[in-house]
């Protein structure tokens, strides 16, 4: 370059990557473009996919995608990325500056018949405001005792930090099991437990009063007294998430 002559600043390539989404909206197309990814059908070979709200996520545990998840909520959390930085999350992905991991799908009957899959949480809670009901809880084969509580919570390490963190269970990495948190017990001495996610947990009502049971946020239907709930894992999805996640 002759001496003295300005050269323009070289815009900075931004990887390209092909992703699939669930949910969104043109906004969160936009941010996918700014990003570096080129959106694609499913059944393209996408590297991953990239769900967008609850409903999106929800999807996931019924119908698993072949490409690792990237689960997208407003808030984010330990294993989700917040909307608002979807395209820093992308471009992240693209760059090869992720990880994926293991989030087991959790299978839900009851009373022996298939309710759904839920991949971040099942919670039996009643329905009645400042109500309590007793939950006989059985992991694994081996009864635990029960519980008087507002209710029951499962977590997957996916919806450790959402509802049953309120409820003051642990926020889990993955791998770590799942967590079993009663919902405002009435005893002090109730415990939180982390269980096998290859254990089957079994929780039934043993009082009077309309139970919920809600997975993934959805509720599913009402468990009455002497009904049980079975939770056991009915596979495995890979979720995909940026390696330096306090950035997201």
């Amino acid at each position: 370059m002759p001496h003295g002559t300005d050269e323009a600043p070289r815009r900075r390539e931004v990887p390209a990557v092909n992703v699939a989404v669930r949910g969104g909206s043109d906004d969160d197309a936009a941010a996918l473009a700014v990003g570096g990814a080129t959106v694609v059908d499913e059944t393209a070979d996408p590297a991953v996919v990239v769900a967008v709200g609850d409903e999106a996520i929800r999807s996931a545990a019924v119908e698993p995608p072949a490409a690792p998840l990237l689960p997208v909520t407003a808030a984010g959390g330990r294993h989700l990325v917040a909307r608002d930085s979807l395209d820093a999350a992308v471009a992240a992905v693209a760059a090869g500056d992720h990880r994926v991991t293991a989030h087991p799908i959790l299978g839900v009957h009851a009373d022996g018949d298939v309710v759904t899959r839920g991949l971040r949480d099942v919670t039996l809670v009643t329905d009645a405001p400042a109500s309590i009901s007793e939950y006989a809880l059985t992991v694994g084969g081996e009864r635990l005792g029960s519980v008087r509580a507002d209710g029951v919570a499962l977590a997957t390490p996916l919806g450790s930090d959402g509802y049953a963190a309120a409820a003051g269970g642990p926020v889990l990495e993955a791998g770590a099991g799942v967590a079993l948190v009663p919902i405002s017990p009435f005893s002090t001495a109730a415990e939180t437990r982390v269980v096998d996610p290859d254990g089957t947990v079994t929780v039934s009502v043993e009082r009077e009063g309309a139970v919920a049971l809600v997975v993934d946020g959805g509720h599913r239907g009402v468990v009455d007294r002497g009904s049980a709930v079975r939770i056991d894992r009915a596979g495995s999805l890979d979720v995909v998430a940026p390696t330096r996640t306090e950035n997201f």
